[in-house]
């Protein structure tokens, strides 16, 4: 497994992490055993960057990775805040930020979080002296080793960016999803933050398993937020709309080299970026956990590849999705 320092942190992270939200909700049904076992095949494929949050099944997921981290030791896991109350500005304040700190420092069981992320808040949130005071403060206290950010869209990654203290920036990037190579990776890397690719996978369009007949439960979002009822449309299949999606997927599914998988040739098409630290696909079973890392060991796209994928975007995607997030 490839390791990628991210300065402002101070250490290195695996190039390939695991995202937790699949083991709380919003995706169907995760049994605890099987949650486990997603957890620690990632890290025995040599995952050491676990992201979670504390709004995934209202702390299931953190109590998981708490368990887990128990076990394991020596991972690094960052969790997000912020999503558990309505979101308006006013709540971004830091009394609500210690109270959330305390819940999940008590489901993670430990006694300094290693990275904190604001969790899509409000844009104005970002651009707030007091949010970063807050922080601040929190880092000083002890309560946090670092923040960071996770955002919707290019425009708040880059005012976070203009922080000296913004650790990293959670952002969707993925071959249905392009717009953050242009301004985000870029000065990600000036400021030596990191960046946390997430929505791989495209909500699992880019694993090429899905069809126009494939169902999804009715407590899964791809279900239920398919035009952004409950949240930004752009966190559900990143914004595309599903049969475009699937038009995307069967152009470049003809790019894949034998041997490896769709998924796999879409977690080492984000790998390939200048300026990524870390991929977090997420995984419902332990075959799925140990088949994402192997994208890390693949050698790196062709340049013919890479340019396909950016024409298949540019005649596909680019009008849908380019100029809204």
């Amino acid at each position: 497994m490839e390791n990628r320092k991210i300065a402002r942190l101070g250490r290195e992270v695996s190039v390939v992490g695991l995202g937790c939200w699949q083991l709380g909700a919003d995706w169907g049904e995760v049994d605890e055993n099987d949650a486990l076992a997603v957890l620690h095949a990632a890290a025995d494929n040599g995952v050491t960057f676990f992201d979670t949050a504390d709004v995934y099944g209202d702390g299931r997921s953190e109590r998981l990775v708490g368990r887990f981290l128990a076990e394991r030791g020596d991972v690094f896991v960052a969790t997000k805040m912020g999503r558990r109350v309505e979101q308006v500005p006013e709540n971004y304040v830091a009394a609500n930020f210690r109270e959330w700190n305390d819940r999940s420092r008590r489901n993670l069981g430990v006694d300094t979080l290693d990275l904190v992320q604001l969790h899509c808040p409000p844009t104005p949130v970002y651009s707030s002296d007091a949010v970063y005071d807050a922080l601040d403060a929190m880092v000083e206290e002890g309560r946090i080793k670092a923040y960071g950010v996770s955002v919707e869209t290019c425009e708040e990654a880059l005012t976070a960016l203009a922080r000296p203290n913004v650790a990293s920036v959670q952002i969707i990037l993925n071959c249905l999803r392009l717009k953050p190579l242009e301004r985000v990776l870029p000065a990600a890397a000036e400021a030596g933050a990191g960046i946390i690719a997430r929505v791989p996978l495209a909500s699992g369009l880019l694993s090429g398993r899905y069809t126009a007949q494939t169902t999804f439960a009715e407590n899964d979002h791809r279900n239920y937020n398919r035009h952004g009822e409950a949240f930004d449309v752009g966190e559900t299949f990143s914004g595309v709309p599903y049969d475009v999606g699937l038009q995307a997927v069967e152009r470049l599914r003809g790019l894949v080299p034998s041997g490896q998988t769709l998924a796999q040739f879409a977690l080492r098409w984000i790998i390939d970026q200048p300026g990524v630290s870390t991929v977090i696909p997420g995984a419902r079973n332990a075959e799925q956990a140990a088949a994402n890392t192997a994208a890390a060991s693949l050698p790196p796209l062709s340049s013919e590849a890479l340019a396909a994928v950016r024409e298949t975007y540019d005649e596909l995607i680019r009008p849908l999705v380019h100029d809204r997030w």
